[in-house]
This record gives C-alpha cells, sequence and structure tokens, in this order.
C-alpha cells in the first residue's frame, strides 16, 4: 500500500478526515467493548489467574507504551504517519486472535502464559501505532474545537458500547448457567467479533489525509530531543501530575471487577450493567464537560472531575462492612455514577490539556514524552497492586459499635478495612497529592474549581430544563450552593405557594 503525504490540508480534507475519524471511533469502540478489561479478567480467572496474574495483565498494555521510544524514531525517520498506524494497529489487532484459540488449542497449564504473550504482542504493536496516531490527530483536529470533538467522539462510541456490553454479559452468564463447561468457548466468540470490528476501524483510519511533518533537526539526537519536554517548566510541571494521577488510579481501577466477581460474588451481567450506568452518566456529561473545557480551561475541569473520581475511588471501601450488605448494590450504583461524571471530564480534559500545551511542530516528542511517564507510573502500578493485595489478605482493620448485656448483644459495624480496601485507600491519597501537584499547571483562562462547579451545575440545569417538563426534576438542580450575590440583586418572583 502506498499513503501519500500532502503538504498542506485544506478544509475539506480535514472535514473528511474528522467524519471518518467518527466512525472509526464506532468500529474501535466495538472492539474495545468485546476485549475490555471485564472480559479478560473474568476469562484470565476462570484460567486460574493470581491477583499478581491480574495484575501483570493490566500492566502489559501501559508498560508497553515504552516501546514510543523507538517508535519516535521510527515515524520522524519515516514521517508517514498513517502508514505506520495501519500496519502496527493491524498487527495488533490480528493478535486478539491468539485469545480465541485458546480454548481450542491451548492446553489448561499453558494458557496463562499464552494469553500473557498474546496481551503483550499485542500491546507493543498498539503502543507503536498510538504514537503515530497521536501526532497525526495532532496536526488535524483544530485546537479551538478540541473539546467538542472528543466529547462527540466518546459519546458516538459510549452510545454503542451500552447494548453491546448488556449482550455480551448476558450472553456470558446464560452460558454459566445452561453449558458451564462452554464458557471458555462463548469468550471466543466475543474476541473474534471484536477482531473483525478492529480490522474496520483501521480501515477508516487509512483514508484519513495525513500532512506533511518537518524532518527533525540534523544538530539534535533522540534522546537530546526527547529532553525539551521536560525542559519546559510548564509542562514538567503537568507531568508532575500527571504521572503520581495514573499511578494511584492504575493502582486501584484493574481490581474492580475481580472485587466485584470474588468478594461480592456477582454476575458479569451486573459488572456490564455497573459499566453501562458509568457510560450512560458519561454519556450525558461529555459534552458538559465539553464545553467547560473550552469555555473555561482543560485544567479547572481536571481539577474538579479529578477530585471526584479520587473520591469515588475511596467510596468503594464502604461497599463491604466487612462483607456484602443490603446497601452494597445501591453503593456500587452511586459510586459508577460518580465514576461516570468525573472520568468523562478526566479524559477529555487530561487529553486536551497534552495538546494544547505541545508546541505545534514537537507534537511527536511531547506526546510521546507523556505517553512515555505515564506508561512508566501507570504500568507499575497494577503489579505493585497485585502484590499488595496478596500481602494484605490476612489484615484487617475494622472499627464497630457494640452493646453486650446478658440478655442481648448488638455488634454494628462502621469501619471495615481488609483485602482490597487498603489497596483503595493508598490510591485515594496518593491521588490526592497528584490533584495537588496540579495546582503548579498554567493553562490560558484556568478558573477556581468553585467557579467550575457553579457552571457545572447550570450546564446540568439547563440540560435538565431542555429534556424534561417536570418541575420536579428541574427542581433538583436548584441546590444552594454558596454565592456572593446579595439579596436586592435578585428580583423578587411571584409564586403560588
Amino acid at each position: 500500500m502506498r499513503f501519500k503525504v500532502k503538504d498542506q490540508l485544506n478544509d475539506d480534507d480535514i472535514q473528511s478526515g474528522l467524519r471518518t475519524f467518527m466512525k472509526d471511533a464506532l468500529a474501535t469502540q466495538m472492539m474495545n467493548t468485546l476485549t475490555a478489561s471485564t472480559f479478560i479478567v473474568a476469562f484470565a480467572l476462570l484460567l486460574g489467574a493470581s491477583n499478581f496474574i491480574i495484575g501483570l495483565l493490566a500492566s502489559i498494555p501501559l508498560l508497553a507504551q515504552l516501546i514510543q521510544i523507538p517508535a519516535i524514531q521510527l515515524v520522524e525517520t519515516y514521517r508517514i504517519r498513517r502508514a505506520i498506524y495501519v500496519y502496527a494497529a493491524t498487527t495488533s489487532r490480528v493478535f486478539l486472535l491468539g485469545l480465541v484459540i485458546i480454548p481450542f488449542i491451548i492446553p489448561f497449564s499453558g494458557a496463562i502464559i499464552f494469553l500473557i504473550l498474546v496481551l503483550l504482542f499485542r500491546a507493543v504493536f498498539a503502543a507503536v501505532s498510538t504514537c503515530s496516531w497521536n501526532s497525526w490527530m495532532h496536526d488535524i483536529v483544530p485546537q479551538e474545537s478540541l473539546g467538542d470533538f472528543f466529547s462527540k467522539r466518546m459519546a458516538l462510541a459510549t452510545i454503542l458500547a451500552i447494548p453491546l456490553g448488556l449482550v455480551s454479559g448476558f450472553y456470558i452468564d446464560y452460558l454459566s448457567l445452561v453449558s458451564p463447561d462452554t464458557v471458555l468457548f462463548g469468550f471466543s466468540i466475543i474476541f473474534l467479533l471484536g477482531f473483525c470490528a478492529g480490522l474496520i476501524g483501521v480501515y477508516f483510519i487509512s483514508k484519513i489525509s495525513e500532512p506533511k511533518i518537518n524532518p527533525p533537526s540534523k544538530e539534535s539526537r533522540f534522546f537530546k530531543r526527547l529532553k525539551i519536554p521536560f525542559e519546559d517548566t510548564n509542562f514538567k510541571h503537568l507531568i508532575y501530575f500527571l504521572a503520581p494521577w495514573n499511578f494511584a488510579v492504575n493502582l486501584a481501577a484493574p481490581f474492580f471487577t475481580v472485587y466485584m466477581l470474588i468478594l461480592l460474588q456477582l454476575p458479569i451481567l451486573y459488572i456490564i450493567i455497573f459499566a453501562v450506568i458509568s457510560q450512560i452518566t458519561s454519556l450525558a456529561f461529555l459534552r458538559i464537560w465539553g464545553r467547560l473545557s473550552d469555555q473555561m480551561s482543560n485544567k479547572s475541569v481536571l481539577g474538579l472531575s479529578g477530585t471526584l473520581l479520587i473520591f469515588s475511588i475511596f467510596g468503594w471501601t464502604f461497599t463491604t462492612l466487612p462483607t456484602a450488605h443490603l446497601l452494597s448494590v445501591s453503593l456500587l450504583v452511586l459510586i459508577h455514577i460518580l465514576i461516570g461524571i468525573s472520568t468523562a471530564g478526566v479524559t477529555l480534559a487530561s487529553g486536551n490539556i497534552i495538546l494544547k500545551l505541545s508546541p505545534k511542530g514537537k507534537g511527536t516528542i511531547y506526546l510521546s514524552a507523556t505517553s512515555i511517564i505515564n506508561s512508566l507510573a501507570a504500568g507499575v502500578a497494577p503489579i505493585l497492586g497485585g502484590i499488595l493485595v496478596d500481602i494484605f489478605i490476612f489484615t484487617e482493620f475494622s472499627l464497630n459499635l457494640s452493646w453486650i448485656s446478658p440478655t442481648f448483644g448488638l455488634i454494628i459495624p462502621i469501619i471495615s478495612i481488609r483485602y482490597y480496601d487498603f489497596l483503595f485507600i493508598i490510591a485515594f491519597f496518593i491521588g490526592l497529592y497528584s490533584i495537588h501537584r496540579l495546582a503548579y499547571v498554567k493553562e490560558v483562562g484556568e478558573v477556581k474549581r468553585r467557579e467550575v462547579l457553579h457552571a457545572l451545575v447550570s450546564e446540568v440545569r439547563n440540560s435538565t430544563r431542555q429534556l424534561s417538563f417536570l418541575r420536579g426534576l428541574r427542581n433538583l438542580f436548584h441546590i444552594p450552593f454558596v454565592t456572593t450575590v446579595q439579596k436586592e440583586e435578585i428580583p423578587e418572583e411571584k409564586t403560588d405557594n
């Protein structure tokens, strides 16, 4: 295949590319949904994976991003990013066939090792494609509409992911009930569909035009140029935020599914439903966060949504006291709603602020340097998390209220921290530290967190007015947050009350 590079893209090229980019979002989201961590973790547990193995599987795609160091050289040497992406992404997605054949060919004793190797090679080629993709998209998507564009893309992908995830989860649970011996083969069918969708996504991306990039300076060696982002004081502060942030989130998040499957004994369909709740909430807030990031700043959105996500992780410690209780499912619903709201803002704003603070012409170096640091922090975290879970497996800290008499005894658990709870608490405090580091980042248009909160409530209130004629529902969002408006500035309104 030959991929021509244009000296400069015109408006038709850009608009056509953005439309095709949306088509790729649907195909790639289908692949990601069918090969998501929920299914991979459940598949690995059926194969006998331990906590350490679960952590290792989660870390593989993150640590594999380190391959972007030679990938940068590849991009800047050949400067044909579309060709690099197509070949690397196709190879990466072909390895999904390795997951498909495990139940048919691979002996059970070697299935875990084979699974690790398949995911490793897939992740390595995916990292190469990501390097060229980041630089390519940096030159196509207009910076002034980053928030709105990516929020639309994520919204379309989420709309597809919801029914697809539910059907897949129901299918696996149904097999578990009627034919437990065929569950592994059911996973193979899901992975095969994901493989097909992944190839369709590559086809769409191959149709997007690519602008020419300037060759790197011959006077500068590769590793010397890699130091450039770390010599940029403001971008260095951004890295100081992203590293502990990614470590904190990935210390806890890979074990959410294991926690629900093993400790709470929930079926896969329940876990998918919780994921759908997060996706629906995320979908509802994507456009809102996108508008706020464009109107105020990405940093301001990150500060609020990041804080909310960190407290959502802390909330997992209350879902067992010390085992599942009557409010466990209700708490999980609330937690996943908060995760959906916060993840939409974090994903959107973190990607946008990296693109925004990366100077034109240096996108490849800046974006790849960020990916390398994030990959180290996020990749080490799940492995360490798996080790910590095994260390804390026989450790418990509890605080109870008790009433004991000769005729009556009552014990009410107030706090119970054990097993995975220690992991969530450690992640919580590291996350708080990362939010502190975000304060040192400078971005044009940044405002205080309180102003973002007021704007967020206002956006939700306006959206609710448009979607509902029920005054009671609208009034839910008339929350008296702290304001400095004087009473005489508010005109009196006649009411029927």
